[in-house]
């Protein structure tokens, strides 16, 4: 895959310059609110400012989405799932990071017509890089992983369901807990997919399924041998119109998240076919 290399060395001289300077150091005026409880940093905005210029040269024909550009002007995600375009999280996690706490980290991925070719997370306090390429397999650091493949009698998941109101919340993991061990979410997307491939959960749950925080997980969660789908049980691509991801580390995993919360029971179908 080109810029695999190049992107990686990018995503790094950036967290290295943008990023971890600021880390526990940010000032009163550089923590912003871009909309009612959605916080963005002079890191977010620095970063992507860099990413962007180094994406542009390494691929001028491809359009690039930022999170914090997309913010700023909603119209930049029309066509998301049409022709070749980067997606850029600078830093994702930013509630985690403007209060001095990890996880956060920075995801780049390279989509063509809806579809991830390639994707990139990077932990920038550890240094820990996951990438994957469409058909190639997943590596974190260079070295290729696989998800395990041995599946928990109660299989560890990680719901995000902080969005959802705290009716429908309860009624998810009331439902949720007769069967999984339900975890905290790390609230960091960058996170929730390594954790998945990692072995270190088994089945995660969002309810927002915006392009920047999903691409590179989603492809990098598949290439180590997960599934990945929307509550409809449909597969995820960038651009689809459905609400909601479940995610599992295995086929296995995913079937026990499934037959958990995508029930009528758990109500998110009911609640997919109201935002429809």
């Amino acid at each position: 895959m080109p810029f695999a290399s190049e992107v990686s060395t990018l995503m790094r001289s950036v967290a290295e310059a943008a990023v971890m300077p600021r880390f526990r150091r940010l000032a009163t005026h550089e923590v912003m609110e871009k909309s009612p409880g959605e916080l963005v940093t002079a890191a977010d905005l620095e970063a992507e400012r860099r990413l962007t210029d180094g994406l542009s040269a390494l691929c001028p024909e491809a359009r690039i989405i930022g999170e914090e550009a997309a913010a700023g002007n909603p119209r930049l995600l029309d066509g998301v799932s049409e022709g070749l375009l980067w997606l850029i999280d600078p830093v994702d996690g930013t509630g985690n990071f403007a209060a001095g706490r990890e996880p956060f980290g920075m995801m780049v991925a390279l989509v063509e017509s809806g579809v991830t070719l390639a994707g990139w997370i990077l932990a920038p306090t550890s240094g820990r890089l996951c990438h994957a390429e469409q058909g190639r397999g997943a590596s974190i650091n260079g070295r290729r992983i696989t998800a395990p493949a041995d599946l928990r009698d109660r299989p560890k998941a990680a719901l995000g369901t902080h969005f959802l109101t705290a009716d429908r919340r309860d009624r998810v993991h009331a439902v949720a807990e007769r069967a999984l061990d339900v975890r905290p979410v790390p609230r960091c997307a960058a996170e929730s997919y390594a954790r998945l491939a990692l072995g270190k959960d088994d089945v995660a749950l969002f309810q927002r399924t915006l392009p920047w925080d999903h691409a590179a997980g989603v492809l990098f969660l598949r290439e180590a041998g997960g599934k990945v789908t929307d509550w409809r049980r449909d597969d995820w691509r960038v651009g689809t119109a459905g609400t909601g991801i479940l995610a599992g580390a295995t086929g296995l995993a995913w079937q026990a998240g499934a037959d958990a919360l995508l029930t009528p029971e758990a109500g998110l179908i009911e609640l997919e076919n109201c935002l429809s």
